[in-house]
């Protein structure tokens, strides 16, 4: 797994001065190959591959204009054209489609105004930590760096990073092989991410939300106010912009602290840990734009990830629409849209939940069922309703005697089999051996006997004789041809209009709506 150090360094005077050209080389090369390639398209010549800017550097080396370039390293220009590469690749992934989640804009051309700095050094540069602790780096020096824990292994690349309230950085990219493993631990949790409360976990605990922005607000306010006051491009403003700046990166650090160490104890105690994906982007268009940066979900659910990858523990997302507020998490329950101001509510079913608690634990089952359903199935089944010819429940329920395959159908008290069309091949332009479905075909009109009495009273058809066996006053279904119907056999009952062929027709097969 790659893992990112950072550590704080102390250059001197001189260090700072050869930091700030290499900072500038890198931004002009960077300049350079955007510029190169947006006129190539303008001019519509094709597109300029990575070798081919690498080699207008080298050949830029060369001229006057461009001398100095080689005053700093060359893995740091060369890092600098990798970037632009790479912001390209991102681009057309995101317009392609290939990339998921927020489009992603072209690159834009890089200013010395920028308020973070960066170069990088790769193994190529021959860069090392020496063993008095300082960072050797090539054409800098050796940077004294305040070693806040030891390196597991050895760095494959350090970028310098200078921020806005000018202060520098020296981060290591290490790849960890050993095993970082914690104990099994039993417990899953469900966390449900708020402002009242940042965290509140599925077994009632509730993180009070720190508010760091809004306890510096009044701090703020004043450098804010002193920076307004300051002329343009002198020097007492550049020193009020480096006061600001100082005290947001307090606030950024000290909630980044925070988040490090609730991440820590949630992956520690905890074997699985789902939380539900929200969508912080249009939650910062609302009004509570300020409450949702200052809490830092984003970065918290980060950690979440990957300190679960490296402990050896289980992070789940849900998806940012299930309703996990409004449902009851005791009958499932989907209750109408409540305003924030609504903290507890009470369900039919006679359940009284706290809103957060509630909606922790409805993550915790949700993201319980995505684990063990790969297809993600609901939680609780949904109602299915039944088959459109699935026979009634009474006996005057039943239309007629056609049902599904294999259930009976209870028709004037009596227990008839379900009557299925034998099967006719047919063929038509489609090909031949096409099966056709079954419908009503045209067929001279058979001779009509006389309707017979029966012993109930009623006439029946002397095609279709009275079976013997049955009990007097009842009718069974024939061997062959359309089901028995109280009544007579030439016309339709009046409790079912239009279900017996018109006279000149026979019985083929089932009607269109009993095959929908």
């Amino acid at each position: 797994m790659r893992l990112r150090y950072n550590y704080r360094v102390y250059p001197t005077p001189s260090q700072q001065a050869s930091l700030a050209r290499a900072f500038g080389c890198a931004r002009v090369v960077f300049n350079d190959g955007l510029r190169a390639r947006q006129e190539a398209r303008e001019q519509g010549l094709p597109y300029l591959s990575d070798a081919e800017l690498s080699k207008r550097v080298t050949a830029a080396k060369a001229t006057p204009e461009r001398a100095w370039l080689a005053e700093v390293s060359s893995v740091v220009l060369q890092q600098a054209l990798a970037d632009l590469n790479v912001a390209y690749r991102n681009f057309f992934a995101s317009i392609s489609g290939k990339r998921e989640g927020r489009k992603v804009v072209p690159p834009r051309f890089r200013s010395r105004k920028d308020n973070r700095q960066a170069i990088r050094f790769t193994a190529n540069a021959r860069f090392r930590v020496l063993d008095n602790g300082r960072l050797r780096l090539p054409k800098i020096g050796d940077l004294e760096v305040r070693w806040s824990r030891t390196l597991p292994s050895a760095p494959s690349s350090v970028t310098i990073i200078k921020d806005a309230a000018g202060r520098y950085f020296a981060s290591f990219v290490v790849q960890t092989t050993q095993d970082e493993t914690l104990p099994p631990a039993g417990a899953e949790v469900g966390i449900d991410l708020g402002l009242t409360h940042f965290a509140v976990l599925s077994d009632g605990t509730k993180v009070a939300a720190p508010t760091f922005l809004r306890r510096a607000a009044r701090k703020l306010r004043r450098l804010q106010q002193d920076l307004s006051r300051k002329q343009r491009g002198s020097q007492n403003r550049k020193k009020a912009v480096f006061k600001v700046a100082r005290a947001h990166a307090r606030v950024a650090d000290t909630r980044r602290d925070w988040q490090h160490k609730l991440s820590t104890t949630i992956i520690r105690d905890n074997q699985v840990v789902y939380v539900e994906d929200l969508c912080v982007v249009g939650l910062g268009r609302t009004r509570l734009a300020k409450s949702v940066h200052d809490a830092g979900w984003a970065s918290f659910t980060g950690m979440l990830e990957y300190k679960a990858a490296r402990y050896g523990r289980t992070f789940a997302r849900v998806d940012r629409f299930f309703p996990s507020t409004r449902m009851c998490s005791d009958c499932g329950r989907i209750n109408d849209k409540m305003a924030l101001d609504v903290r507890a509510w009470d369900c039919p079913c006679g359940s009284t939940h706290d809103r957060d608690v509630n909606a922790a634990m409805n993550v915790l089952a949700a993201g319980r069922a995505e684990s063990l359903n790969a297809c993600g199935a609901q939680i609780r089944p949904a109602p299915v309703p039944a088959p459109r010819d699935e026979a009634g429940i009474r006996p005057d329920a039943a239309c007629s005697t056609r049902s599904v395959e294999g259930i009976s159908v209870l028709q004037g008290g009596e227990i008839v089999k379900p009557w299925t069309a034998p099967p006719a091949p047919a063929t038509d332009r489609r090909g031949a051996g096409t099966r056709l479905p079954p419908r009503w075909t045209p067929s001279p009109p058979p001779p009509t006997p006389a309707p017979a009495p029966t012993v109930d009273g009623t006439c029946r058809s002397a095609s279709a004789p009275a079976d013997r066996s049955a009990t007097a006053g009842t009718t069974t279904a024939p061997a062959s041809g359309p089901p028995a119907t109280p009544g007579c056999g030439t016309a339709p009952p009046p409790a079912c209009p239009g279900r017996w062929p018109a006279p000149g027709r026979r019985w083929t097969g089932s009607t269109r709506s009993s095959r929908r």
